[in-house]
């Protein structure tokens, strides 16, 4: 087996450019990125192809005359040349800046303004399931643009692999001091514009360093990636991680192939949200419902080949550790998978901290929390319940907001993460809350609205939850139901489903304050979706846009004098 044999925690100061000139020298043959194409075409770039493109674009944007530190984008969904043009930009001494590929049109604008971003590499984009179709119109008329591969057609901007042939691959290169800025990450804007998260080299690197001692990931482990390279989740755990440990990684060709490209990749490490191994979950239990499950896995024998059969189905046969992060994770759905015999870990971090916070180790089960802190990270709870952490990725500071900077760090250097928690002796973290999430009932009594939402998801019908009602007697829970409409229902599976809501907000109710208490429970008839702007590219509920579209309807809603509302 292939080991690491100078890259590690001691070597604090080296960058990702290290990292790749390294693995170009070990293993220059070895496949690092395995790109799918149209027309069933696979394209595998070794070490060495990837470090020969990358030094290629970097002597091409020396010859621009930028700026050194200049800002340079990068929209489009998850590519290999996504992650060859970041490593270029940074090869060029310059300050790599990624859109989410789902970022609506005002929100890629105020990217690009306030970035001062100089150029623009347009990447993977499909027009359907991202924004492209809005963000083509808003694009400066003077922001020059590099097509990359697979990227659609726009105004005839050059194209990466025309761009390489024309020069020569830099030979020298300058590494760049580990504290300068690397990137600027902005927030997926749950509650408004984006904030620029400013990092360094170090801050980035400082995950894989740290998790060394945990996680041994070995150049023989592959991963899938799908989830947005603009978030840090992804960003560490599938371009930091690979450039770290010299990981092999796969892309997604698109939707629909999801399956048949985590059977492709076979992962061996694999990151997912809540949200799709709930889908998974789901997927399973139609062909094998729940009950058939639990009399199979009472057979000797017989429960082993069914729950492997189980794994190969979704692609997950190969997987020895799978992560679990952004949302909480039902408890019972944890529980499944890990009786398939699914390690699966949850971990917690934020775009302000790299994503390096706290997470279960192997084989450890978590009870409800999101496990102890990662090596070098301090946490502690302030006298109003705010999780503060302090970690070895955490940010320079906001791109130029010196006052939203000041208000989310304490004087002796902790983050303010918003999060309400609870530590146990153990050191283990529980997520109770958000702080601004907080509001008032007509009662004058605070509600906390996360730990309830977390309560009604472990419904597996119910795909996204919001608590709500300021000036309301009683919080109410608007729900959306997993993969179908409800006017889409048959009436039979309607009524079922009625009756589950009701013994769900009644068992809910049960383990809540009086004040908690929820008067109902409405099923919506539209999705959320992140390209209507109801969820953030990383799945999350906005929870203003949703209370703005239905705070009309609650009094409506409330002289029915129902359990269960369908709209």
């Amino acid at each position: 087996m292939t080991t690491v044999a100078k890259l590690g925690p001691s070597d604090s100061r080296e960058t990702q450019l290290h990292c790749l000139l390294y693995w170009e020298k070990r293993q220059p043959q070895k496949v690092f990125m395995v790109q799918p194409a149209e027309n069933g075409r696979v394209f595998h770039y070794t070490w060495g192809d990837v470090a020969n493109q990358v030094r290629r674009m970097a002597a091409y944007l020396g010859t621009l005359n930028l700026k050194p530190r200049s800002k340079i984008a990068i929209y489009g969904k998850n590519s290999a040349h996504w992650i060859m043009a970041d490593l270029a930009i940074w090869m060029a001494g310059h300050v790599s800046v990624p859109l989410y590929s789902t970022l609506n049109a005002e929100g890629a604008k105020h990217v690009l303004i306030h970035s001062e971003a100089k150029l623009l590499f347009v990447g993977k984009l499909d027009g359907q399931s991202d924004s492209w179709h809005q963000v083509k119109e808003i694009i400066p008329s003077k922001l020059p643009c590099i097509r990359l591969p697979l990227s659609p057609e726009y105004k005839g901007a050059p194209q990466w692999d025309d761009l390489i042939r024309m020069v020569s691959p830099l030979d020298e290169v300058t590494f760049p001091d580990p504290d300068e800025v690397a990137s600027i990450v902005y927030t997926s804007g749950s509650t408004g514009l984006p904030k620029g998260v400013v990092h360094s080299f170090n801050t980035m690197m400082a995950p894989s360093w740290e998790l060394n001692s945990i996680f041994k990931f070995t150049p023989d482990d592959r991963l899938l990636s799908y989830l947005p390279l603009a978030h840090v989740a992804e960003r560490v755990f599938v371009e930091i991680s690979s450039l770290y440990y010299g990981l092999e990684v796969y892309f997604v060709r698109a939707r629909e192939s999801f399956i048949a490209d985590m059977n492709r990749a076979k992962p061996t490490l694999f990151l997912a949200v809540p949200r799709l191994w709930t889908r998974f979950y789901l997927d399973i239990n139609k062909r094998v419902p729940l009950r058939a499950q639990s009399l199979i896995f009472k057979i000797p024998k017989m429960n082993q080949f069914v729950q492997k059969q189980m794994l190969v189905e979704l692609g997950l046969q190969h997987v020895r550790m799978a992560f679990t992060a952004s949302a909480p994770m039902p408890a019972d759905i944890m529980t499944w998978y890990r009786s398939l015999g699914l390690d699966l870990i949850e971990a917690y971090g934020m775009t302000e901290n790299f994503g390096y916070s706290h997470g279960a180790r192997p084989q450890e089960k978590s009870h409800g929390d999101v496990g102890r802190p990662y090596p070098g990270v301090q946490c502690k709870i302030d006298f109003n319940g705010e999780i503060l952490v302090k970690s070895p990725g955490m940010m320079l500071r906001y791109y130029k907001d010196p006052a939203k900077t000041a208000e989310a760090m304490t004087e002796d250097g902790f983050l303010r993460t918003g999060d309400m928690g609870e530590q146990d002796a153990q050191g283990r973290l529980t997520i109770t809350g958000r702080v601004k999430d907080l509001f008032k009932s007509s009662k004058g009594k605070y509600v906390a609205p996360v730990p309830i939402e977390q309560k009604l998801g472990n419904h597996t019908m119910l795909d996204a939850v919001c608590v709500c009602g300021a000036g309301l007697p009683q919080p109410i829970a608007i729900v959306q139901l997993a993969d179908i409409r409800p006017d889409k229902l048959p009436e039979k599976v309607r009524e079922t489903l009625e009756k589950e809501l009701q013994v769900l907000l009644r068992k809910t109710n049960a383990q809540l304050e009086p004040h908690e208490k929820l008067d109902f429970i409405v099923v919506v008839n539209e999705s959320w979706t992140v390209k209507n702007g109801f969820l953030t590219p990383t799945l999350k509920i906005k929870r203003s846009v949703i209370e703005d579209r239905y705070e009309s309807r609650l009094e409506s809603w409330s002289a029915l004098r129902r359990k269960v509302v369908w709209m």
